[in-house]
């Protein structure tokens, strides 16, 4: 089914508006970029004060073509670039690409141009990237709608070709985009299209990701961005590359912004500056990257290689001490190294000199390269059910000697049994990239980058898109009646929470001292009892919290003292009375919460009490709701994890009870959006398995109006 964007990337006709025969101008090298690149559709000039440009006929304008356009690129100055635009609308142009500058990112009047540039597109039904955009180039079609000089064409230089499968290139920034282009060109990697977002003020990144995802030519998905704006496409492209097991990697830039936030719960406090974009990406499996480098070395191995079945890595070498150097750098990602068995090593022992080592790492020693053991223990490793991926660490510098020979290496590689993995630990030449190509592998030089790649693709292989939250796992009513105050108290947030249909246990607000019996009565001994008031988020911050109260006597006694307590802590407080409840039984400490993020809408948080939390930062966040199955994933995922397993002998945690409250507590979330700024439980008592969870304490933060 043809794509909307087909006509974008593939355009039969372009015209160029504001073409120049000056080279040494980006409009002159926009064409000259066309040309060099062999686009096999038509090319339409645009400038009145041309005639023609090196045999091309020049039109004055647009509306002088006369012949269907299926893409304007636009290089004007900015504030004629709406006119031109208006132009190319009125005679049916489909796309544009608005390569000139000088709009939202100068603010003020500029920022106007942009926004009658957006409302342009919306009402004519024009698509537009840009404006500030560097272009795209399709490789495929040859499509070479941008200047960036690393899409430029030299006389007799060979492209060097070593994948099968294709990446595609969604960035924010074009000068990187082409960037990420450049270097995985130097390694092999083929090319499906490069696109440079600019300002978005029409067509985002997310809509472009989209369209990478849907494209039968992208095997990969590279992305840079610094923030999204059309959230919904990136979410649908994003869920749907994961349904289609796409591999995309990411890499997220603006992270060290100081953030702040107006924060009343603890979970606002610990929110990282992108903790909503990391919990985006790992709810739909995106691999991030945060170094260009080796987000191209992801590439190079997730195009080259199957997916790897397991963790398992048989590290085999020309050099001992580059074979421990590669064995560390996989074992420090989390991979396994293991001994191979008696049987496998005695044939690999038959392939090598007698200095040689086969427990793994294999140091088949220089001497085992020139007697084929390099590539009969590649034989044997390939086909072994003790190993899951290969790890070939040698030198690949010689300009004339290569320790493969393509009719050996290609079948082995095109059988595609398993990841085979390429590291030479000198620069490698241009000729064995070439001879390794031949064979379809990609020579990688960055040893840690490799080690992540490896890592990160292991992860991939096992993950596992979770289902969607049961929407009938929390009632649906209406719970206006309880945020009807501008801040809540743990009384008021409880109410809500228990209309919601979140079960909590029974308590009771005493706001006279006669009222104490009555709820001890109901309540039972032993008590917890806390001071209650709207202006008083924090009751530990005014000691407003007594735990195992025993007797009827010293409840009377502690609640006098906590009123009193309050009131010379807090002397314009309004108390609304003391919270009597039942001490909870012993169980692991939880802490769940919510927050809203400005670009992906609620959050969900789950991680350890007490100082855990706080000190370490040990939580998980996912965009808000989560299901049962993916709660649990969630709390697998924190350091602590083995606390709810029966860590050193103790009880195992209800988990199952856990992850329904957390299912709960996301959709409650999701449900009050525009209503409720955070929530949160903390801490909730895991007790053990079949025993369920206690809310201990809550907070519902109501948004601001």
């Amino acid at each position: 089914m043809p794509h909307p964007l087909d006509t974008f990337f593939a355009p039969e006709s372009i015209a160029l508006i504001g073409a120049s025969r000056d080279l040494e101008k980006i409009p002159g090298r926009l064409l000259s970029m066309l040309r060099k690149n062999n686009y096999p559709g038509k090319i339409y000039p645009i400038n009145p004060n041309y005639g023609d440009i090196e045999g091309l006929r020049v039109y004055p304008s647009i509306a002088d073509v006369g012949e269907p356009i299926d893409l304007a690129i636009v290089i004007i100055p900015a504030r004629a670039v709406l006119g031109a635009l208006e132009q190319c609308a009125a005679v049916g142009v489909k796309n544009a690409v608005i390569i000139s500058s000088g709009f939202a990112e100068e603010g003020g009047d500029s920022a106007a141009m942009q926004d009658a540039i957006a409302a342009l597109a919306k009402n004519t039904g024009m698509r537009i990237s840009g404006p500030n955009a560097e272009g795209f180039y399709n490789e495929l079609q040859r499509v070479a709608a941008t200047f960036s000089p690393t899409v430029d064409v030299k006389p007799d230089e060979k492209r060097l070709i070593a994948s099968a499968r294709r990446i595609g290139i969604v960035a924010q920034s074009g000068g990187i985009g082409f960037a990420i282009y450049n270097r995985a060109k130097a390694l092999g990697i083929a090319l499906s299209y490069v696109i440079s977002a600019g300002n978005e003020s029409d067509l985002g990144a997310g809509e472009f990701f989209d369209y990478m995802v849907q494209d039968a030519s992208t095997d990969v998905v590279l992305l840079f961005i610094e923030g999204i704006r059309d959230v919904d496409k990136f979410i649908s492209a994003a869920r749907r590359a994961a349904e289609i097991r796409k591999p995309v990697i990411v890499t997220k830039v603006g992270r060290s912004g100081a953030g702040e936030r107006a924060a009343a719960s603890h979970t606002a406090s610990m929110a990282g500056w992108s903790a909503a974009y990391d919990a985006v990406f790992a709810k739909y499996g995106l691999i991030i990257s945060n170094d260009l480098d080796e987000a191209v070395t992801i590439a190079a191995v997730l195009t080259t290689n199957p997916m790897p079945k397991g963790d398992r890595v048989a590290v085999l070498t020309v050099s001992g001490g580059a074979g421990i150097w590669g064995t560390d750098s996989v074992s420090l990602q989390g991979l396994q190294v293991p001994e191979l068995s008696s049987s496998i090593q005695a044939e690999i022992n038959k392939l090598l000199p007698s200095y040689g080592s086969t427990r793994n790492p294999i140091d088949v020693t220089a001497q085992g390269v020139h007697s084929g053991g390099l590539q009969k223990s590649i034989d044997l490793l390939d086909v072994s059910d003790e190993v899951d991926a290969i790890l070939v660490v040698l030198s690949l510098s010689s300009e004339t000697r290569m320790p493969f020979k393509q009719p050996e290496l290609k079948p082995v590689l095109s059988a595609q049994n398993k990841p085979i993995v390429f590291y030479s630990y000198t620069l490698p030449s241009q000729f064995a990239r070439n001879e390794l190509a031949a064979s379809g592998a990609v020579v990688l030089s960055g040893l840690t980058h490799v080690a992540v790649a490896m890592r990160r693709m292991v992860e991939y292989s096992s993950f596992k898109l979770a289902p969607a939250a049961n929407r009938d796992a929390l009632p649906s009513r209406d719970l206006s009646a309880h945020l009807n105050s501008a801040t809540l108290s743990e009384f008021d947030s409880k109410l809500l929470l228990r209309e919601a249909g979140i079960s909590l246990p029974e308590e009771v607000l005493v706001s006279e001292r006669e009222e104490i019996d009555a709820a001890i009565a109901r309540v039972g001994l032993p008590l917890v009892m806390k001071i209650q008031s709207r202006d008083i988020p924090h009751k530990s911050e005014v000691g407003g919290v007594r735990l195992n109260i025993t007797t009827k006597g010293e409840a009377f006694t502690v609640y006098q003292a906590l009123r009193d307590d309050a009131r010379k802590q807090r002397p314009n407080a309004a108390i609304q009375g003391v919270l009597v409840g039942p001490m909870a039984n012993k169980g692991v400490e939880i802490i769940i919460g919510t927050l809203g993020d400005a670009t992906f809408g609620p959050m969900v948080m789950v991680g350890f009490g007490g100082i855990t939390t706080e000190l370490l930062r040990d939580v998980v966040y996912r965009p808000a709701p989560v299901s049962a199955v993916e709660a649990e994933s969630m709390l697998s995922q924190l350091k602590a994890a083995p606390l709810l397993r029966g860590f050193r002998g103790a009880a195992t945690a209800d988990v199952g009870s856990l992850c329904h409250l957390i299912e709960q507590v996301s959709l409650l979330a999701a449900r009050l959006r525009n209503e409720v700024a955070e929530i949160e439980l903390n801490p909730v008592l895991v007790h053990p398995q079949g025993q369920g969870v206690t809310i201990v304490d809550a907070l519902v933060v109501p948004k601001r109006v």
